[in-house]
């Protein structure tokens, strides 16, 4: 049976792999020094184990850590583990800006969930609200092998299965094309972008219309604009809709914007990302 530590299973993330897991077919730790995090893991009936022993028998450690303390924390962890365990890191960021400790006899993998598509045309009420996914709705997920041979491969794509399942897809890519999704993508372009609508919307309701009125409409425009511009329906935006695009693409947006996908602007933002605290 494989042992899996987890490394901070009760923060936000780590509950949610710790709820996956906890009646898997692996043997788990649960390692957690934070307060509010043992309180987690004891409201799930579970306590935590101490990290030199889960250290001792681990097979396989996934860090559950904030971007930002995986440096520090990963260096008194990667030591301890045993040769050929496999690391899991559940972001891109602190493996690719080379803040993961490395050693040669242990293997890397990194996976992060896509979330449920706003498209799940299918989904129940219940999956509906679980907005982030890995509770009720199916959603796609991202792999790389960062180090390792094939076997590691495919051993941390079935333990990713289950962390973030019920799965849809899973898709391999390399480490730097994650990175092209989250930040790049996902994050510096799309919570920019969707900011930037909410924004508006508040802009409206501040010169008068009412605000559930705002809402409502908006958000039910989205619902068709997104249908339309990734071709789920046959439609064409109307003429004028058209015309209102070209006119504030200029007010809205740089033309070299998309200057956030050039690999020194991904790694800008990734040294941001995984600094750690003073």
């Amino acid at each position: 049976m494989t042992t899996i530590a987890l490394f901070g299973a009760g923060g936000k993330m780590g509950c949610r792999i710790t709820d996956n897991l906890k009646d898997s077919q692996y043997r788990m730790f649960y390692v957690e020094i934070s307060p509010a995090g043992v309180e987690n893991l004891r409201r799930r009936g579970l306590a935590p184990t101490p990290q030199d022993e889960a250290l001792a028998e681990a097979g396989v450690a996934i860090l559950a850590l904030p971007d930002n303390l995986i440096e520090p924390i990963s260096a008194r962890i990667i030591p301890q583990l045993k040769s050929g365990a496999l690391v899991i890191c559940l972001d891109p960021a602190a493996p690719l800006a080379g803040k993961v400790a490395h050693r040669d006899d242990l293997a890397y993998f990194v996976t992060h969930p896509c979330h449920p598509s706003v498209f799940s045309y299918d989904a129940t009420p219940e999956q509906r609200r679980d907005f982030f996914g890995g509770v009720k709705a199916p959603q796609a997920i991202v792999n790389a092998l960062m180090h390792g041979a094939e076997a590691d491969y495919a051993r941390g794509e079935e333990i990713a299965k289950l962390m973030y399942g019920p799965v849809t897809r899973s898709h391999r890519v390399t480490v730097e094309q994650m990175a092209i999704l989250e930040p790049a993508l996902s994050e510096t372009t799309g919570i920019t972008c969707i900011k930037i609508i909410r924004e508006g919307m508040e802009e409206a309701i501040r010169r008068g219309v009412p605000a559930e009125a705002a809402r409502d409409f908006i958000l039910g425009h989205i619902n068709i604009e997104l249908a339309i511009l990734f071709e789920e329906i046959p439609v064409e935006f109307s003429d004028g809709a058209k015309k209102a695009m070209e006119r504030a693409r200029s007010q809205l947006i740089r033309p070299d914007w998309k200057r956030v996908f050039e690999p020194e602007n991904i790694r800008a933002s990734l040294e941001e990302i995984t600094r750690a605290p003073l």
